[in-house]
């Protein structure tokens, strides 16, 4: 799934529009390498994501095509 999707689909970031534009410029990174939009997750995947004056880190868990509101947080777990 690409990176922008899961973002959006885990409502770690509410738009998939807003998850693109992070990754254009340059805040997320798959695995400590800069992420683009269309960028594949997978299991095991560590996401780094900076907002403004604060960020965080999440590793992927699962990654459904879709998903219910109550089950997005399953995807992820908070590592920082």
């Amino acid at each position: 799934m690409r990176v922008d999707k899961f973002l959006k689909n885990s409502r770690v970031i509410k738009r998939r529009t807003v998850a693109k534009e992070a990754c254009d410029q340059n805040r997320v990174t798959v695995n400590d390498r800069p992420a683009k939009a269309g960028t594949d997750v997978e299991p095991g995947d560590v996401i780094h994501i900076e907002f403004g004056n604060s960020s965080i880190t999440l590793k992927v868990v699962a990654v459904p095509e879709s998903v219910r509101k109550e089950d997005a947080a399953g995807m992820y777990e908070v590592l920082e």
